[in-house]
């Protein structure tokens, strides 16, 4: 059995800005610091756990590159905060958890159907995997309220997260 965590595997999550002063915002790349993620080499069962708590802010992101500089302490614990207590409501749902149902060979890697309980809702997903190098990729967006979660909002709605994100999955060959 093959088991992956951060030391050898990524998970990054990308949020996006929205709302009429959108302008004044950042769209963000996190970091899931904490996780195992286990494929089955028999059966090519993949199954994955998350600390919700361990999402943590990489930098933040302009026109879908990475923005050099970044954010001051005060910011990055509010930012910290707000996903933890608002958004994911990490205490209550403390863990991620990600069960494939199925994978099938497509073209140049696999599709990897399966069950993602997220904020305490579970619901099937489906995601393509291809091989870049020596890394197995995965990239997927996630409808944040089909997993009863609030897209984060800020002055009366003006400032807002769109309510999808793209999550990425990088793990070796």
């Amino acid at each position: 059995m093959a088991r992956h965590d951060a030391s050898s595997a990524e998970v990054l999550v990308y949020s996006y800005k929205d709302g009429v002063l959108a302008k004044l915002a950042h769209d963000l790349k996190m970091t899931v610091e904490r996780f195992t993620l286990n494929v089955d080499d028999a059966t090519q069962k993949i199954d994955a756990t998350f600390e919700a708590g361990s999402l943590k802010l990489v930098c933040r992101c302009k026109d879908g590159r990475d923005e050099p500089g970044g954010f001051n302490m005060i910011e990055t614990a509010a930012i910290h905060s707000n996903i933890e207590k608002d958004v994911l409501e990490s205490k209550k749902f403390p863990e991620i958890r990600f069960v494939s149902t199925s994978v099938e060979p497509d073209r140049e890697g696999f599709r990897v159907t399966g069950d993602l309980t997220l904020h305490g809702k579970t619901k099937s997903v489906r995601a393509n995997v291809t091989r870049a190098g020596d890394r197995w990729i995965t990239d997927l967006r996630l409808h944040q309220p089909d997993f009863g979660i609030k897209p984060y909002s800020a002055m009366m709605g003006a400032l807002k997260v769109q309510a999808d994100v793209r999550v990425t999955v990088s793990v070796p060959v």
